[in-house]
This record gives C-alpha cells, sequence and structure tokens, in this order.
C-alpha cells in the first residue's frame, strides 16, 4: 500500500511537470532509489507499470539508477531525477 501512494505522488509530479512544459507527451521519466528506500528497481518498475496501465502514461519508459549508498543524506527517499518530454 505505501508503494501505491508513493506511485501516486509521483506520477502526479510528473503530469504537473508535463502541463507546465506543455507537453505533447513524456517520453521517459528517470528516478533515484536510495540505499534504504526498501524498494528494488524490479519492485518499483513493476508498480509503475501497473499503475499507468490504461493511462495517459501507460508505456513510458522508467529510468531507475539505484544507490547502495547508506549513509547517503537521501537514503531512505526514492526521488524524481527528471522527466523527458516531447513538445507541443
Amino acid at each position: 500500500m505505501h508503494e501505491l501512494t508513493l506511485l501516486n505522488d509521483l506520477l502526479k509530479k510528473v503530469r504537473e511537470i508535463a502541463v507546465q512544459e506543455k507537453a505533447k507527451k513524456v517520453k521517459s521519466v528517470s528516478i533515484w532509489l536510495g540505499a534504504m528506500s526498501h524498494i528494488s528497481a524490479s519492485h518499483f518498475k513493476e508498480h509503475f507499470d501497473l499503475a499507468t496501465k490504461d493511462s495517459d502514461l501507460e508505456g513510458v519508459p522508467l529510468n531507475i539508477e539505484t544507490s547502495d549508498d547508506a549513509f547517503h543524506p537521501q537514503a531512505q527517499d526514492i526521488l524524481l531525477r527528471s522527466v523527458d518530454v516531447e513538445s507541443q
């Protein structure tokens, strides 16, 4: 359930960025998983694919960078790194 809340927040931010950029479409999304974020890249991808099914973001490539630094200041975080869009 925690993953669903995180994904909904992430997808909301992605859509907000797309609107701000007056995007025709979202081409890719890049995220960073902290070492202590308690979710693997493959598990996050599964949840992302499920959350975007039958939506405007279905099929958008998800690039995931993972950290193994447990002492990083954001080791518990999942960060939206970038949203690549196609302009109108």
